[in-house]
């Protein structure tokens, strides 16, 4: 499958899988960024991807990201909607800093990894509560209270 991206900088190599057993590619950074500590950073990605049909593309964290720099992402997971994808719109990549000290992420650094999913389109049909199980499994956070 085919994707459409656009690169900002030319200089800076296009997403790539690393390895033939990767599902994630890496992002890398578009310019220097420096993450105050306990601040956020917006570091850009520098790609504008348009999602094919029934895919997005989601933005996770590198594994190795939070030991080397205490960055990690306020929001966990970024998604990329597939009509995210004007001119104006290059992935950015939130960090928090969780470190005593102001950390830089250089260009070229490889900042985050992303993974299409597929989503088909759905329409939801609202139905009245007869669908539901007749016993509740005990709502939020149930399996915490094994017994």
């Amino acid at each position: 499958m085919k994707v459409q991206i656009h690169r900002l900088d030319k200089n800076l190599a296009l997403p790539k899988f690393e390895t033939d057993g990767s599902f994630g590619f890496d992002f890398l950074a578009r310019k220097d960024t420096i993450v105050n500590p306990g601040k956020i950073g917006l570091v850009p990605g520098n790609v504008v991807v348009k999602c094919p049909d029934e895919l997005a593309l989601l933005i996770l964290p590198r594994s190795s990201t939070y030991r080397k720099t205490g960055l990690v992402f306020p929001h966990s997971v970024g998604l990329v909607d597939q009509d995210y994808c004007g001119p104006k719109d290059e992935i950015m990549i939130q960090l928090v800093n969780n470190t005593d000290k102001e950390v830089t992420v250089n260009r070229g650094d490889k900042v985050a990894q992303g993974l299409f999913v597929r989503t088909p389109k759905i329409e939801f049909t609202e139905v009245e509560e007869d669908f539901l199980e007749k016993d509740s499994r005990g709502g939020f956070g149930s399996t915490d209270n094994t017994q």
